[in-house]
């Protein structure tokens, strides 16, 4: 596979991403299904911008997007698949918060093997290659030391997303008196990989689709984080699941911190 063109190829679709939150109108705006649940027309736009580049690199390649497919299974197919959030951080992108990204990862014969993410309001290009590490605009990062009382926690909470809110918010309380601080960044894909970065040192979310995750995830095992179920399962490629991410020490904090809150509940 040629990584360098699939990062060009996400680089560009970035600034679509860019240029479209400068004519953000009521007519480009659709609700999904589920409470305060968005998609624009350039979420539409970059989505098959991306597929139709990658066919071109990778014919016969499987493709999973958010758009067309939020909350439906994918059956795990051999060869190569892409999952690709197109702006990861709609609500962000509504508002001008300039927090969003677009989220691409691959997958060969069912394990996550390369990841891009982009986020254009800081020209930032996090990326990894299975065995390659983790870079960020070309150079090398990895997770910082230490637990949750060493820095910053994030989480995630999209409405359409979280029924179970008494052990979510149950979890953050403790995020909060645990943690130096924490930070609802309203975009999982930056969030996880600002991990990888050693910005924050975990990420807890109840349930997020695979293309919210999977480009994420191998950017922050190659730079030395983990990210997993509340059971310490790997992340599904086939089904939303929750995720917990951070440094090791950080990650297990947070599992702990989970079960205590599900058997409260």
């Amino acid at each position: 596979m040629d990584w360098k063109a699939i990062e060009e190829i996400v680089h560009s679709a970035g600034a679509i991403l860019l240029e479209g939150s400068k004519n953000i109108s009521k007519e480009k705006i659709h609700r999904k299904q589920g409470a305060a649940n968005f998609v624009t027309d350039y979420d539409t736009a970059i989505q098959r911008y991306l597929i139709d580049a990658f066919q071109e690199i990778a014919p016969g390649a499987s493709f999973y997007g958010e758009e067309e497919t939020e909350g439906s299974s994918h059956e795990i197919k051999a060869g190569y698949t892409f999952y690709i959030d197109p702006i990861d951080g709609t609500t962000n992108y509504l508002f001008g918060y300039d927090h969003s990204c677009v989220s691409v990862g691959i997958a060969l014969d069912g394990k996550i093997v390369a990841g891009f993410v982009y986020n254009p309001f800081r020209d930032e290009m996090y990326s990894a290659v299975r065995g390659e590490g983790s870079r960020l605009n070309g150079k090398r990062i990895n997770v910082r030391d230490g637990g949750l009382g060493d820095g910053i926690a994030a989480f995630g909470c999209a409405r359409y997303n979280c029924e179970q809110t008494e052990t979510q918010f149950a979890v953050v309380k403790e995020l909060f008196l645990q943690s130096l601080s924490i930070r609802e960044g309203g975009s999982a894909a930056l969030d996880l990989c600002r991990i990888a970065s050693g910005a924050n040192v975990a990420y807890f979310e109840i349930l997020l689709q695979p293309y919210d995750y999977a480009a994420a995830s191998i950017i922050l095992e190659e730079a030395g984080g983990e990210i997993g179920q509340g059971d310490g399962s790997p992340v599904s490629l086939d089904a939303p699941c929750m995720v917990i991410a951070g440094t090791k020490q950080a990650a297990e904090e947070v599992r702990q911190i989970v079960r205590e809150a599900e058997r409260n509940q």
